[in-house]
């Protein structure tokens, strides 16, 4: 009997051995989060004070130990309300005493690691006075697996997986633009796959900007606009400046204001208009921007109108429907005149791995310094992992799911149909040399 009991229990460490190696996701739910909860449960208070956080005994209770002689009272720990296992850890909902704050427990975030024997730790404050700890108990971003669920909606698409195993959003009608940094194989050609991927079974209008001619080219028939040249780029940029005040009189004229309008009635974007007369929205994606903006001439007119026409759609496309997505290398004042302008009306920051510190600066100077160290610290066989940054000073780090050239072409020719003709865009309309998609292709409401 014994002898049967130790080939079990041999072939149960084996088994969670080689899942642990093979399968981290099944290992956690089927041995790891049942040994996590009970490391918790036991060494929760331990390790509070271990970590320096926990509080003194109360001013009431010191005296009534001093004037009846007992030993003076232990440190009082936070308590813990409960203990939620998830796919990726477990969640750790926390009460605080007076005087402790979210900021101690951020902090103590590696010694907390370090204690419960888990890959990752990160607070955050739900109200004053409770705070939830996320203990990720596994690298999660090593094989990138998206959950089979996700919260879709009108340009708000699962973009990548965060080091605690949420999903991170790209959202547009939240953060209308973003910039993406990284060097050469960092994996921003991933990243933009993937939202191309994710974005062509919406009812939007993709817009390119190409000037490499290779990364956007093989997603042609999606695109309603295409410019792979800095001329036509231009051309295609003040195009998009003169729809943006087409969509304002629209706007204009639907607002009605008067005494006895309601309030709800009265618009001030294109979601506020009804949808006969609600244009397109449009995601603008620009593969690289250096090639736009850096420019051997001292004073060249070409370079000036384009970045006059990016700072134009970034201050005021959002209300118009017009998105910016740009990627690039750097993207710092080396540039030129009117990067600097641009930079500050990019909410989004994405940093994949960079070759110098100064790089991820031109990101998160003016957000987070630890986000900047973070992003250095993106290892070469990690491509597609990045740091996002949020103008909050708050920041996490991502990894994209591998998103192949072919699974991008593909999404993008089985949607087709639905890239809207744009009138003031016709002339940038991709010639296609392949045979056409049966599909009729969605011409916007007049």
């Amino acid at each position: 009997m014994l002898k049967l009991l130790g080939i079990a229990l041999a072939v149960l460490v084996g088994l969670a051995l080689l899942l642990k190696w093979r399968r981290p996701v099944w290992y956690w739910l089927s041995f790891g989060v049942t040994l996590a909860v009970v490391r918790v449960a036991f060494r929760y208070a331990a390790v509070m004070e271990a970590c320096h956080l926990t509080v003194p005994a109360s001013r009431m209770r010191r005296a009534l130990a001093r004037w009846m002689k007992k030993p003076v009272p232990q440190q009082r720990v936070p308590r813990l309300l409960w203990i939620r296992p998830t796919r990726t850890g477990l969640r750790l909902r926390i009460r605080l005493w007076p005087g402790q704050d979210a900021f101690e427990f951020a902090a103590a975030s590696d010694r907390l690691r370090h204690s419960f024997a888990v890959h990752q730790v990160t607070s955050r404050e739900i109200k004053p006075g409770v705070i939830e700890i996320a203990l990720t108990g596994y690298d999660v971003l090593k094989r990138v697996q998206m959950p089979a669920v996700t919260d879709r909606g009108l340009l708000k698409i699962p973009l990548a997986l965060v080091e605690d195993g949420g999903v991170h959003y790209r959202d547009y009608r939240e953060v209308p633009h973003a910039i993406t940094v990284g060097a050469t194989q960092s994996g921003k050609s991933v990243t933009q796959r993937t939202v191309i991927k994710e974005l062509a079974a919406q009812p939007v209008a993709l817009v390119g900007i190409d000037c490499k001619k290779i990364e956007l080219g093989p997603f042609a028939r999606r695109f309603s606009a295409l410019a792979d040249n800095p001329d036509d780029a231009m051309e295609l940029l003040e195009a998009l400046v003169g729809r943006m005040e087409i969509t304002y009189d629209t706007i204009r004229r639907e607002q009605r204001i008067s005494a006895d309008t309601p309030d709800g009635e009265i618009a001030a974007n294109i979601w506020d208009l009804p949808e006969d007369l609600r244009p397109i929205p449009i995601v603008v994606t620009i593969d690289e921007i250096a090639e736009l903006a850096l420019s051997t001439k001292k004073n060249d007119p070409r370079r000036d109108r384009i970045v006059k026409a990016l700072v134009r759609l970034a201050q005021l496309g959002r209300a118009a429907g017009i998105f910016l997505d740009i990627y690039g290398q750097r993207f710092g004042s080396e540039l030129g005149d009117g990067i600097t302008m641009l930079r500050a009306q990019l909410t989004g920051r994405m940093v994949h791995r960079v070759n110098d510190e100064s790089t991820a600066k031109m990101a998160f100077g003016d957000i987070s310094p630890h986000a900047v160290f973070a992003a250095t610290q993106i290892p070469n066989s990690r491509r597609g992992m990045a740091v996002v940054g949020y103008s909050t000073g708050e920041w996490v780090r991502i990894r994209t799911p591998h998103t192949t050239m072919r699974q991008a072409v593909a999404a993008c020719n089985k949607h087709a149909h639905l890239a809207p003709d744009l009138p003031e865009l016709a002339r940038f309309r991709p010639l296609l040399d392949l045979a056409p998609v049966e599909a009729p292709a969605v011409t916007e409401a007049a």
